[in-house]
């Protein structure tokens, strides 16, 4: 199992004709993701990789049915892409772009919400069940990183995934699904919104996160489990420990205010609601063997 994105889910690519979109379209098809058209205006009746290319998402869905929308568009275009999608009826988006304006990262979340539907992203390196699908442009092929397995992950940084989900390979252990909710002020989707389907989905076993200096996601986490929402095996690792504290620093998701977001506050929060967290990446392993044989 894998949740979001599997071996079934049908994917549809915007800016499929872009340098990026074609160079991923490629590697997101080689690892076995069903795309079945791509969208760029004024470029339909092309192929990318043998995929047919439509001038707008609604003319691609009438021939073929996309569960999925993968975004690889420019900053400015992102809001009226995402909203394209959505007036599609395509109720899974992934966006890359980063540097969306954040007033326009309001209005996507508002609008996905209203329609029932989840954006992950912007400034995300997208989702992977590796073995099975790919939407974004994650380095899949890297074996000691990405290998098929029970542990879900969840990241909001771009640096540190390879690192620490490499720990877990390293561990024994392997992914069923990561996604990268991305490092921007404003998420289309948070770590809390996510737990449910983990926590549904059978073959994961367990999850790590992968957080940092900033936000509230990591403390809303904390609070879900202390709720019930989510009952699995958690493992946490925080980047920004070394951070000054007080200081604003990194992207626009690394803010502390309102006395939550600092590392240190993320950390008790998590523990207390029983995760195990990890000082560093090549601890990630040993706990989540120390964490499963518990339970």
């Amino acid at each position: 199992m894998s949740i979001f994105l599997d071996a079934n889910t049908t994917v549809e690519v915007q800016g499929a004709t872009g340098k990026e979109g074609a160079y991923w379209l490629k590697h997101m098809k080689e690892m076995g993701t069903m795309v079945v058209f791509g969208v760029t205006p004024g470029k339909e009746g092309q192929k990318i990789e043998g995929v047919p290319v439509f001038s707008s998402v609604r003319r691609g869905m009438k021939q073929h049915a996309a569960d999925l929308a993968m975004l690889f568009v420019p900053p400015r275009f992102t809001k009226d892409a995402i909203f394209e999608a959505l007036d599609a009826g395509i109720t899974k988006i992934v966006s890359i772009a980063e540097g969306v304006p954040v007033h326009e990262l309001l209005q996507i979340r508002r609008a996905a919400l209203s329609c029932g539907a989840m954006v992950i992203g912007g400034n995300t390196s997208g989702v992977i069940s590796p073995g099975r699908a790919l939407a974004g442009c994650i380095p899949y092929w890297i074996e000691r990183v990405y290998r098929q397995g029970d542990i879900g992950v969840m990241t909001r940084s771009g640096s540190l995934t390879n690192e620490v989900t490499a720990e877990i390979v390293k561990g024994g252990f392997g992914v069923s699904t990561l996604i990268g909710v991305g490092g921007d002020m404003v998420p289309g989707t948070r770590f809390a919104e996510l737990l449910p389907l983990y926590e549904n989905d059978p073959e994961t076993r367990a999850v790590v996160i992968i957080g940092e200096l900033g936000g509230s996601m990591e403390e809303e986490v904390a609070e879900a489990m202390q709720a019930k929402i989510f009952t699995k095996p958690m493992v946490a690792f925080i980047g920004g420990r070394t951070a000054p504290e007080g200081r604003r620093m990194g992207h626009a998701g690394a803010i502390v205010s309102g006395g939550r977001g600092s590392v240190s506050g993320k950390v008790a929060a998590l523990e207390k609601a029983g995760a195990l967290t990890a000082a560093k990446p090549s601890q990630v392993g040993p706990l989540l063997r120390e964490i499963t044989a518990a339970r």
